[in-house]
């Protein structure tokens, strides 16, 4: 089972990578493997492919449902999370791969048709479902590469790279169109705080530090926070807390006060509270289970 910490990690650490090519793949399932996956960003490019189930995906602010088929491309540095859609378990793959692997021999290209992609300067679907234009290319070539990745045989990397290169080539012919002059991600602004609390979570966070990372008064960085991802701030950083706490739960036998204060509760009785109000279950109950 792969759990929080070690999901957290792919995203950050390169070298989770096989040293071969930059691209992995790894298989998840949520509620099983975690309750959710809570806002994050990196620098590498991902999609995230469903193959059972439903669930949610968040990107950049926007709450889109998925279901079995659907892949959600998330571009370097798209804040996204991936959380439960009510009862249902959902499976899927976080297929993972630094976009500089195309750089170098092909700068010419890479420069002219990549870097676009990548720095968000043609918009593309967040969604590629049955539909969409450009699903079946991103649906062939991933589903071509899972299977490469699978065997791992010979220069298998030049097969990864060689649908890669395929499948940006039919998205760079099906959307042409550059994104609209002066776009900009409300997000942007507050990426350091969403690494500051990948990073920091278990110490002290108040909203004066967080609103002085931004340049931003207090007042209006809670509205401008809840304006971008739809709850405060206060609740996105106890629900990430949380769900490091419902992981180590899972990972380790620590005690329920040393874990509490680990994702930064200063209060055993406050935490216990939160925590039954997001999961149902007392933390007890829920390791137990």
């Amino acid at each position: 089972m792969l759990n929080i910490d070690q999901y957290q990690s792919i995203h950050e650490v390169k070298s989770h990578f096989d040293y071969t090519i930059p691209y992995n793949t790894y298989p998840c399932t949520i509620p099983l493997d975690f309750e959710s996956v809570p806002l994050h960003w990196h620098e590498d490019m991902e999609f995230i492919y469903i193959k059972k189930g439903h669930g949610l995906i968040v990107i950049d602010g926007c709450e889109n449902p998925v279901s079995q088929g659907d892949i959600a491309l998330l571009l370097p540095g798209s804040v996204h999370g991936i959380f439960q859609d009510g009862d249902w378990t959902m499976e899927y793959e976080n297929i993972i791969f630094d976009g500089k692997m195309f750089a170098g021999a092909l700068d010419d290209f890479y420069d002219k048709f990549l870097i676009p992609i990548f720095d968000k300067a043609i918009s593309l679907p967040t969604i590629f479902h049955q539909g969409v234009i450009g699903y079946e290319s991103v649906k062939r070539y991933l589903d071509s590469n899972d299977n490469i990745s699978a065997h791992r045989e010979g220069p298998w990397g030049l097969a990864i790279k060689g649908n890669l290169y395929l499948l940006f080539f039919d998205l760079c012919n099906l959307y042409e169109k550059k994104a609209p002059a002066g776009r900009t991600n409300k997000s942007e602004k507050l990426k350091p705080v969403i690494k500051f609390v990948e990073l920091n979570y278990g110490q002290s966070i108040t909203v004066a530090q967080m609103a002085d990372l931004c340049g931003f008064s207090e007042s209006h960085f809670m509205r401008y926070f809840k304006e971008c991802f739809g709850v405060s701030f206060v609740t996105y950083l106890n629900d990430y807390r949380l769900s490091m706490a419902a992981s180590l739960l899972l990972q380790s036998q620590e005690t329920i006060l040393s874990i509490s204060q680990q994702v930064g509760f200063e209060n055993l009785s406050h935490f216990n509270r939160k925590f039954k109000a997001k999961f149902n279950k007392t933390p007890r109950e829920y390791r137990v289970d």
